[in-house]
């Protein structure tokens, strides 16, 4: 089989389509034939080098992908040959052939195609993981999405609201913004003009942002923290803006706010699982009636996997790059 591959930590042209052993099932694991994969950031990452697989894990880049089975390993139960999924990854996703814990397997949704499924296991899994499982959002609260127009921006929006939340967004362009307000988000933020602490307190009357979900790390630290409601969480989810930023504690103890960070990639298969069965309880059903739905930007062939990277490195895309086998 094929895969792509990074002989040395680079920039897009590191990425390598090339022969490759076939990977084998393992206990409790099944083989997926390939037939979409997605960039996310950290495929970008692991690419310069700053971001390797956890032990065990495929070397290969991405975290999700969508085929049909076509082998089971030893122990599987409840999937068949030939049933087309999508899956959630510690890597391999950059192949013909990749091996995948059978926790981590999602039908393919009612209302979607193959392809468009491989759009779904990472965006969705971080977003419904940190968003509701650990950040409890709740009706009537307001959600802040940084990144708003990016994969898991937009399927923060449009979950947000499903389940009857208020959504502010920040994004870098009009168009950015106006899709996302397309996708239902409720306030405006266009980072490069506007202040995001002072546009939230403006537009919540001072009351502030119940849970803010955010990719930028440290550099926007403090203003998160200022932009909180009492009681309001906190999720870190990315490190585009730093890793060490000052953290007023007193602030944090006034508001009575809590801070979490997470990444989904290292957790142990167990907790990946209990995350992607929830994902499957709460998240497919929105799928099927058609109030939530992944938001793609393009397909590109993942023999081109660099310039897929590209694209996203440039950050002129809305929603997900897909890269299909074939």
């Amino acid at each position: 089989m094929h895969a792509i591959t990074i002989s040395e930590p680079g920039g897009p042209e590191a990425l390598v389509w090339e022969e490759v052993p076939e990977p084998v099932p393992a206990e409790g694991e099944v083989l997926v034939e390939v037939v979409a994969g997605a960039v996310n950031r950290a495929d970008i990452m692991q690419r310069m080098g700053f971001y390797d697989p956890p032990p065990g894990a495929s070397p290969y880049p991405g975290l999700e992908c969508s085929g049909r089975i076509a082998a089971l390993g030893p122990g599987v139960s409840g999937w068949a040959v030939g049933d087309e999924v999508c899956a959630l990854l510690s890597g391999g996703g950059y192949a013909e052939k990749v091996a995948v814990p059978a926790g981590q397997l999602l039908p393919v949704p009612e209302g979607l195609d193959l392809k468009q499924a491989a759009a779904l296991p990472e965006v969705v899994c971080t977003v419904w993981s940190n968003v509701f499982m650990i950040s409890h959002l709740r009706p009537g609260e307001t959600l802040l999405v940084h990144g708003g127009s990016s994969g898991i921006g937009t399927m923060a929006i449009q979950l947000a609201k499903a389940v009857g939340a208020k959504v502010a967004v920040t994004a870098g362009t009009k168009e950015k913004l106006d899709q996302c307000a397309e996708l239902g988000a409720d306030i405006l933020i266009n980072y490069r003009e506007q202040d995001f602490v002072e546009e939230m307190e403006r537009a919540t009357d001072g009351t502030g942002a119940d849970v803010i979900l955010d990719n930028m790390g440290a550099k926007y630290l403090d203003r998160n923290v200022r932009t909180l409601a009492v009681n309001g969480r906190l999720a870190i989810i990315g490190l585009q803006g730093g890793v060490k930023g000052e953290l007023n504690i007193g602030a944090l103890l006034g508001k009575r706010a809590a801070i979490s960070a997470t990444s989904l990639r290292a957790r142990p298969l167990g907790e990946k699982a209990a995350i992607v069965a929830a994902v499957r309880e709460h998240v497919w059903p929105l799928i099927a009636a058609g109030h939530v739905r992944p938001v793609i930007d393009r397909e590109i062939p993942m023999s081109d996997a660099s310039a897929a990277h590209r694209v996203v490195e440039e950050s002129g895309h809305i929603g997900k790059v897909l890269l299909v086998v074939g």
